[in-house]
């Protein structure tokens, strides 16, 4: 067995501090654009030309759907979103980007992309592809995880 880890040595610790970091970086570069992090990655789960549904984009960013309301009242007060009921199935609501909503994607999308470049460029396949398989494998027994 191992000793007991101290709260800054424990895998969650890390994925918690790594991935705020990387939101925080986020958020300071689309700051400029006016937008947040959360925001810009609400936009890129938004199909340009079909629409998304609310659920949809709920279980693609994996947010609360109370949370999540809330962000898209805002981003449709801010003109970047419109809503509609969905023709095909009228229970549900379908959210579509507007013309200032598709700039902000683009931006919020070219960040995401250099940014990536970048960790690319000084992390090698291997690492990537061992951080990725093990990243998967916490997730799965996470989710097996029974106390």
């Amino acid at each position: 067995m191992h000793n007991k880890a101290k709260s800054h040595e424990t895998i969650d610790y890390f994925l918690k501090v790594v991935w705020q970091t990387m939101a925080n970086r986020y958020n300071q570069i689309v700051s400029e654009f006016g937008i947040t992090q959360a925001i810009g990655y609400v936009l890129i789960n938004i199909d340009e030309t079909e629409g998304t549904t609310v659920s949809q984009v709920a279980s693609l960013i994996g947010a609360k759907s109370t949370s999540l309301s809330r962000m898209l009242m805002q981003m449709e007060k801010m003109g970047l979103i419109y809503r509609e009921l969905n023709k095909g199935d009228k229970r549900s609501v379908k959210i579509y980007l507007t013309d200032e909503g598709r700039e902000k994607r683009r931006m919020a999308r070219q960040v995401v992309k250099q940014f990536n470049n970048y960790l690319n460029d000084h992390i090698s396949d291997k690492e990537k592809d061992f951080l990725t398989d093990t990243l998967k494998k916490i997730n799965k027994l996470t989710l097996n995880y029974k106390p």
